[in-house]
């Protein structure tokens, strides 16, 4: 009788939430809402867009700590300690450096690995040594974010198919092929973009969070005894009275705040304060009660040890909890895929990574992007891990590798950024203290490196090498074109006693250096030996802030005798669009006709060659092989391919 009632109104509370959830989008879609309502409708999207990570852990936290390849013995010291120790982490790692601290380093609203590395390139600007360090840890960092792009959702969805495992053990063998079976269908709705189907992603993770929450709620009031983990003193005699077994666990305990990343890269969508309250009000006591209540139920029964997640729920609402779960970590995942798309648009805007296709998938929402070469490499990485690894226990080692390695990256950013407002010593002291965790939790999980932890840090090095390669690569190329150049004063007044044959319209150069002629217009005379009456260099500036304000995008100047350099500024947010630039000229005194304007692009070949200094001479076979591929700035800057002109040149390197 008693398990009817609960079982009512568990079911009476989920239809509530569902309907107040309906109603809030409703409401929030109403022209008129009110200032309370549009709040509102923010803290329910960062459910959905920045919580989706986290909000999954407690699927696999607790089972990997004592039903992992190393299991904890199931007694109530060990329970209550690692039961402490990820109370303490939640509040130390997510609630204090995060969402107190993170969130105040934002670059002009933006957020996210590059977006910081993006405010300590500006800090140490000047400074070789100190500059190539930051550059260096920022990559890294980077890297490991991509790391855990791979990692996430194979742990996440893999976890939540693994519950049908208990309802149906005979399913065991087809949950690895489910699996994929989902993910595919997850990156392949990738092209059709995230603006609509974002729409639900707040409703599901609030019906996910509150869900949570009565789960846990249900065991802990049959066992309040597992609150006593709130006293730090359980999680510090776990570590020093279980010295061997807890650095190990440690592995495992890590896994409950993975996740903490999205928070911050989520805030250009979101804002700060949005991302704040969806914390402290909602998702943080939903985790916390969930946990609390797994280890209430591990302690009253050992055997649910083998997924005590699901052993949370009753028996009616099993099925219906792991298509929720499902749905969850889908969307978990989506938020990974997505932030794999932004980091790597703005590393492309900041020069770390090649140009590749990126499609615009909302004509409303800015951000909302598809890059099919990072869509399907992350599928074919994420299909590997799950065939090769099959389960989320042993797949657990190599995530934490990937989360605690960008922890530790965006730390030590963190302190040359805030040190420019507070002073170094404030910077250091604050973040040191963070630091000094990340790195033992880094260190905890580096021995899960052969058991797979290697497939992040592999990741990672192979993001940071190819960032590094592109970045000098393009640095030495510019050296050479620049060397080889002829300055644009000179060759200005070289023509002024030349009887060059001027022809109408206009001649746009597309140029990397404004202060030398660019080579297509130089083979252009040497083959027509004609000048168009207007001719225009165009350079296009990227700056290290995240928005670059429309007043100050367009910098036009006159030289003489009809030409022009026009310098368009934009941000590593900003999308690129030349065809607009130009038609803003008119603003400043030059009207450009598209039909009557020719663009004059350089179809570099890179030439690779032995005993020349810069870059060894693989890394410069590397480079060659990445510039080859690139995408082309016609497609990249939205010119109309009708109007290009391609002339080619080979640089020796």
């Amino acid at each position: 009788m008693v398990f009817r009632r609960v079982r009512d109104k568990l079911r009476r509370t989920l239809d509530l939430c569902v309907q107040w959830c309906a109603q809030l989008v409703q409401k929030n879609t109403d022209k008129d809402h009110s200032a309370l309502s549009g709040e509102a409708r923010l803290v329910l999207a960062a459910l959905g867009i920045v919580y989706g990570d986290i909000g999954t852990c407690p699927l696999y936290a607790l089972k990997t700590a004592f039903g992992g390849d190393a299991p904890l013995a199931l007694t109530p010291e060990n329970v209550l300690g690692v039961l402490s120790l990820i109370f303490w982490l939640l509040v130390v790692i997510v609630s204090i450096k995060y969402i107190v601290f993170v969130l105040r380093s934002d670059n002009r609203g933006e957020g996210g690995i590059m977006a910081l590395l993006a405010l300590a390139m500006s800090v140490t600007r000047g400074r070789r040594w100190t500059g190539r360090v930051v550059l260096t840890i920022g990559a890294l960092g980077a890297g490991m974010f991509y790391g855990d792009g791979i990692v996430a959702p194979a742990v996440s969805v893999l976890s939540a198919l693994e519950g049908l495992e208990i309802a149906m053990p005979a399913f065991q063998p087809y949950v690895v092929p489910s699996t994929i079976l989902v993910l595919f269908g997850l990156f392949y709705v990738q092209y059709r973009g995230t603006d609509s189907v974002a729409r639900l992603f707040g409703p599901v993770m609030a019906v996910w969070f509150l869900t949570l929450a009565l789960l846990g709620l249900f065991r802990l009031v049959g066992n309040p005894g597992v609150l006593r983990a709130l006293d730090p003193r359980y999680g510090i005699d776990f570590l020093t009275g279980h010295r061997a077994i807890a650095f190990v666990a440690l592995g495992a305990i890590v896994l409950a705040v993975t996740g903490a990343e999205s928070l911050y890269a989520g805030m250009g969508h979101l804002g700060r304060r949005p991302i704040q309250l969806a914390w402290f009000r909602f998702a943080l006591p939903a985790l916390l009660l969930n946990y609390f209540g797994q280890s209430a139920l591990l302690l009253s029964d050992p055997s649910s040890v083998d997924n005590p997640f699901f052993r949370l729920a009753p028996d009616w609402m099993l099925y219906p909890l792991i298509g929720l779960s499902t749905i969850s970590t889908v969307i978990a995942s989506q938020a990974v895929i997505s932030g794999a798309f932004s980091i790597t648009r703005q590393a492309m805007q900041l020069g770390f990574v090649p140009r590749c296709d990126v499609k615009f998938t909302s004509e409303k929402t800015q951000g909302q992007i598809y890059l099919p070469g990072v869509n399907w490499g992350l599928f074919c990485a994420v299909v590997i891990l799950v065939l090769g690894f099959r389960t989320t226990q042993n797949l657990a080692g190599a995530y934490g590798v990937a989360v605690t390695g960008a922890m530790v990256s965006t730390s030590l950013l963190s302190i040359v950024v805030i040190a420019q407002r507070w002073g170094w010593l404030k910077a250091a002291a604050l973040f040191g203290c963070f630091l000094t965790l990340e790195i033992a939790l880094f260190s905890v999980a580096t021995l899960k490196i052969p058991e797979g932890g290697w497939v992040p840090l592999l990741a990672g090095l192979l993001a940071f090498f190819m960032m590094s390669t592109w970045r000098q690569g393009r640095q030495l190329l510019f050296k050479r074109i620049s060397d080889q150049s002829i300055r644009m004063d000179e060759f200005i007044d070289t023509l002024d006693e030349s009887a060059l044959t001027r022809v109408p319209g206009t001649a746009i150069f597309m140029t990397s250096d404004i202060k030398h002629v660019p080579d297509a217009m130089l083979h252009n005379l040497k083959h027509n030996k004609v000048l168009h009456e207007r001719v225009l260099f165009f350079h296009v500036k990227l700056h290290e802030k995240a928005h670059i304000s429309e007043r100050r995008r367009i910098e036009l100047r006159w030289l003489k005798n009809g030409f022009y350099t026009l310098i368009v500024h934009y941000g590593f947010m900003d999308e690129p669009d030349i065809p607009l630039a130009l038609e803003k000229c008119a603003e400043h005194g030059l009207e450009i006709e598209m039909m009557e304007a020719s663009f004059f692009l350089g179809r570099v070949t890179v030439m690779p060659k032995k005993g020349r200094q810069g870059v060894a001479f693989w890394r410069k076979k590397i480079f060659a092989a990445m510039y080859r591929n690139a995408s082309s700035a016609t497609e990249y800057y939205r010119i109309p391919y009708n109007r290009v002109v391609e002339l080619g040149a080979q640089i020796v390197l």
